[in-house]
């Protein structure tokens, strides 16, 4: 069975990683109010918590990027978590 089908790529060998770990989770997104807020939703559905975003707007304040760190148990949860956030129309990335 190949790394791939393990769920061991070159880009995201399961082996560099050590669970649980503390994990900062950022996104930019178009500036739009309540942004943040669905983020945190995304993350608290997967990592039940009280988060608090840090946001640092774009020069212009054209975009938003939305900061939280919380405590990651998996690498399968922060793809889920990776997905849902970037399914939101506002959201141009995540880091």
């Amino acid at each position: 069975m190949s790394d791939i089908e393990n769920g061991n790529d070159q880009n995201g060998n399961e082996a560099l990683w050590q669970f649980p770990c503390q994990f900062l989770f950022k996104a930019m997104a178009q500036a739009k109010e309540g942004i943040e807020d669905e983020i945190v939703a995304i993350i608290q559905k997967h990592v039940p918590g009280d988060y608090v975003p840090k946001l640092k707007p774009s020069g212009k304040g054209n975009y938003v990027s939305v900061s939280v760190s919380f405590t990651a148990t998996s690498k399968a949860q922060l793809d889920q978590i990776y997905l849902e956030v970037n399914e939101l129309e506002a959201v141009k990335f995540c880091l």
